[in-house]
């Protein structure tokens, strides 16, 4: 997709507003090393089809070991269909928290196509869920064509809700003040 169009402030607000969280996993990223944030993707259907698409996936997230003064951006991988997006990528990092050194891996499993409507489909992952007593598993909702910018909205916001106790962290083990 092309995000060209998004880029502005008000366009791009309404795209980020889009997608959707039916469930979000309630733990925190570690501070040190890498962190698996497993998802369920439900994308509403596009123009080229009347059906919803659910896709299963993991984004793992690695943040250094060692901090190192510096100014490295962080990588992303496998987030959008076309790897040029990086305007978008720009737009995002540039108005949010840093993540230097961060890398971001969206590891997407197999789709499959469902005739049920995208609630039909929230319902029963929540019941499976529920059922596996599995609270790390995201649902995110997203329109078609957005699902690598849900993934994305998805990870940076588990990142924001963990920098407390990450930082919390930090102080425990006296590498801030």
């Amino acid at each position: 997709m092309d995000f060209g169009n998004y880029l502005t402030s008000d366009r791009f607000h309404q795209a980020w507003n889009s997608v959707g969280f039916a469930r979000r996993s309630r733990y925190s990223l570690f501070t040190f090393g890498d962190t698996d944030l497993s998802y369920y993707l439900i994308c509403e259907p596009s123009s080229e089809t009347s059906l919803v698409s659910v896709i299963q996936g993991n984004v793992k997230i690695s943040k250094p070991v060692v901090y190192m003064p510096g100014n490295a951006p962080p990588e992303l991988h496998n987030f959008f269909e076309d790897e040029s997006d990086g305007d978008l990528v720009g737009f995002l990092m540039a108005r949010t928290a840093q993540f230097r050194n961060m890398k971001f891996d969206n590891r997407i499993g197999s789709g499959q196509l469902v005739s049920d409507s995208v609630e039909e489909i929230v319902n029963k992952l929540k019941c499976k869920l529920d059922e596996d007593e599995e609270d790390r598993v995201a649902i995110i909702t997203s329109p078609a064509g957005m699902g690598g910018l849900a993934v994305l909205r998805y990870s940076l916001e588990r990142i924001a809700h963990s920098a407390p106790e990450n930082v919390a962290e930090l102080r425990e083990r006296g590498f801030l003040p």
